[in-house]
């Protein structure tokens, strides 16, 4: 008897103990699907609880942020508390697309690795290796505590100054799409889910919280909207979040068209919309209009949602069921990507050396040749001497500023450059293409200037045999820059040409700028934001090792005056002014315009070169399954092996588009020297049609179409003719469905 009374105190002991394995609850069934076990969450939840999913603060503990939770992730975005009565997650939420970001300070033991900036991972124009980079990405973020990250921009490229174009995929929606879609895989194989943004039409940082975009529903749906769609449709993200600019007279967060409509209803999507931090305005208007999270709270009686919320709810705004839908999208995302049953714990433990390698192989991809007259490049072993100058190439690579901000390994190479304060300063990823040319080319001078004197890096460039200027452009969240490059660089390649006709540029952009130097120079080279080992990949293809494949994501003019709008309005607007800015060019964004209106580019969407030649033969089209399918061979004719990229663009022959053409569809394929390879590719039926308001969805006139074969948007490649018939699609009909 005595040791039975011991064992029950044991056992009594036992379940009091903190450390017992409490019952599961009916919550964490894995027996049952993820919307089974949401609705049970929401039905144990009081109100109290669910208020606490639907709003996010800001988690990083600086000194203007009020709220510093003791549970977030320091330096990080955001933070959700979680349900611990019900042993409910917390939302722990980082930034952004290239990687960890860190927000505030730099802090050594939150350094991570940068993937290349979302415009150069476009450029490589292959899924797989997005999908790669993604997952890295994720990797770190899952082992540095995180189970949500806000990746990828999907926002087209329209306005080519704007300040995060470095973050989005390019011009296209098919591309954007397609790409930003590879990428949020890759995250979300981490059991973390993502956010797509900024949805929809965030494409200038000035003003971006009073520009109201005006834009007619047929032009929206063939263009962001459809880029978006792709995206979402390729990825499945965990939630999508809303845009700070208002459309059509509505802001983007509390736009009942945008969020419900669109994309709730039309899209049939289940994810939740979060909002950009400190997006709302209206706690009513959020509620019913489709936003399910608020989210950057920086002080505690500055929310939207929480006691006004509830306030809302008791006298009857807002339905208890509408805070109920919220709450059961958060839940049932966070269930169905293992971010609920296996929450991340914080253990650093990160295999830099490989993640680098992922980082490195994306740039070495992504970087375009834009220009090779002679065969300037690769550096030829006769080139004994050769001249580096500036960019600050003996110490590091850009990186793009703002929330996105990755602090690399070693923090940055570069101090004190760009404003003192957020979205600043400038930051070098300490991978220095300097010292990775001596280590390519060991044997060849290799001589030094900053640039910051023409005439002293002109006297350098003349004793060289060949001359590399590096040039650079900052840019950021929430500034937007001119088209030309800043520090008087344009002068510096001026004064290095004509000092040595043997000189090549490199460019570290975040977008399209104007070379007025280029047919000055004899090769250029485009590398974007290219990442921690950013040096080493431009080392690799200048030298030869690599075979550059990169081909451009959007277009680069001649002239600022070449895209729709010359300069980005909002300069001397005042700080609260709402001000319409219209989108004239409606869908025709990018080469479509330059198409559209007979304007011949610098360099045309999907240029790009190689140190091999390739022919392109065999284009055979015909309607399999109500759309185009097309198929063709690809050839290395040259000596070295290569990646290609087929572009597919296809038009109608009677006419009637928004512009001439449109990317249909592509493929890059990996060729050795005398090699072929034959391919098919299906054209996504949207991008057949036309959007039709009368009758909500895509109509696909009956009549002739053009396919074409080519290198560029300038292409003239080869066509064949196709007969369609005609044929209606739903609003949410997608090739991934």
């Amino acid at each position: 008897m005595k040791i039975t009374r011991i064992l029950a105190t044991v056992a009594a002991l036992a379940l009091c103990s903190p450390l017992a394995a409490a019952a599961p609850l009916a919550w964490q069934n894995k027996a049952l699907n993820a919307d089974a076990r949401a609705n049970l969450l929401v039905g144990a939840m009081t109100t109290d609880e669910k208020l606490l999913l639907v709003t996010s603060y800001y988690g990083t503990q600086v000194a203007w942020n009020e709220y510093r939770d003791p549970g977030a992730r320091r330096q990080s975005a955001g933070f959700v508390p979680g349900v611990p009565r019900l042993n409910f997650t917390p939302q722990w939420q980082t930034d952004a697309g290239s990687g960890v970001a860190t927000q505030g300070v730099a802090v050594p033991d939150l350094q991570r690795t940068a993937l290349p900036a979302g415009i150069l991972t476009a450029s490589t124009w292959n899924p797989d290796l997005a999908v790669r980079g993604g997952a890295m990405i994720g990797a770190e973020a899952r082992a540095s505590g995180f189970n949500t990250m806000l990746a990828g921009g999907v926002d087209l490229l329209r306005e080519p100054g704007n300040g995060r174009n470095f973050e989005y995929g390019g011009e296209d929606p098919l591309l954007a799409g397609t790409m930003v879609g590879a990428i949020v895989r890759g995250i979300q194989s981490n059991q973390i889910i993502t956010t797509i943004k900024h949805f929809a039409f965030n494409d200038q940082e000035r003003r971006r919280t009073t520009v109201n975009i005006l834009i007619d529903e047929p032009s929206a749906r063939m263009s962001d909207l459809l880029a978006f769609q792709i995206a979402i449709e390729q990825s499945s993200p965990g939630s999508i979040m809303c845009s700070y600019n208002l459309v059509n007279g509505e802001w983007a967060c509390q736009n009942d068209w945008l969020l419900n409509k669109v994309l709730k209803h039309d899209w049939g999507y289940k994810g939740f919309v979060m909002s950009d931090w400190g997006a709302m305005h209206d706690t009513v208007k959020n509620a019913l209009n489709g936003l399910d999270q608020e989210a950057g709270v920086q002080k505690p009686a500055d929310y939207v949602y929480r006691d006004k919320l509830k306030a809302a709810i008791a006298d009857g705004r807002v339905p208890m069921a509408v805070l109920d839908d919220k709450v059961r999208r958060i839940a049932r995302v966070l269930i169905e990507s293992g971010a609920a049953d296996n929450p991340p714990t914080p253990d650093n433990r990160i295999p830099y050396a490989a993640h680098e390698a992922v980082s490195q192989a994306d740039a070495e991809e992504g970087i375009v040749l834009l220009k090779n007259d002679g065969h300037i490049l690769p550096l030829a072993g006769t080139a004994r001497r050769i001249a580096i100058i500036g960019g600050h190439a003996d110490v590091g690579v850009l990186t793009g500023g703002g929330s996105a901000q990755v602090y690399p390994r070693g923090g940055s190479a570069v101090h004190g450059e760009g404003p003192k304060s957020w979205p600043g300063p400038i930051v070098y990823a300490p991978s220095s293409p300097l010292k990775a040319l001596k280590a390519e080319r060991p044997g060849a001078r290799i001589s030094w200037a900053d640039g910051s004197d023409p005439a002293a890096a002109a006297t350098v460039a003349s004793k060289a045999d060949v001359a590399i200027v590096f040039v650079t452009q900052w840019t950021a969240e929430s500034l937007d820059f001119p088209l030309t490059l800043p520090d008087n660089q344009d002068a510096l390649v001026d004064a290095v040409a004509r000092a040595n006709p043997n000189t090549v540029v490199v460019l570290q952009t975040g977008g399209p700028v104007l070379m007025p130097w280029i047919d000055r120079v004899r090769g250029a080279v485009e590398a974007w934001y290219p990442g921690s080992k950013g040096g080493e990949a431009i080392a690799r293809i200048l030298t030869g090792k690599v075979n550059p494949s990169g081909h451009l994501p959007a277009t680069f003019g001649r002239a600022a005056s070449d895209w729709p709008r010359a300069e980005i309005d909002g300069l001397n607007r005042g700080e609260k002014e709402i001000f319409d800015v219209r989108f004239s060019e409606g869908a025709a964004v990018g080469y479509k315009w330059f198409d559209k209106n007979g304007t011949r580019p610098l360099f045309p969407f999907g240029h790009g070169l190689s140190y091999t030649s390739f022919q392109q033969s065999g284009l055979s089209a015909g309607v399999k399954r109500g759309t185009i399918v097309a198929s063709f061979t690809v050839r290395n004719t040259g000596s070295v092996a290569g990646k290609h990229v087929a572009q597919i663009y296809v038009s109608p022959a009677a006419g009637g588009w928004e512009a001439p053409k449109r990317l249909g569809a592509f493929t890059k394929l990996t060729l050795a020297p005398g090699r072929a390879s034959s391919a098919t590719v299906t054209i996504d039926p949207r991008l057949l049609g036309m959007w039709d308001s009368a009758r909500p969805g895509w109509k696909v006139a009956a009549g002739k179409y053009r396919v074409t074969l080519a290198s560029s948007a300038a292409d003239r490649g080869t066509s064949v003719i196709v007969t369609m018939p005609e044929r209606h699609l739903p609003a949410g009909a997608g090739v991934a469905k």
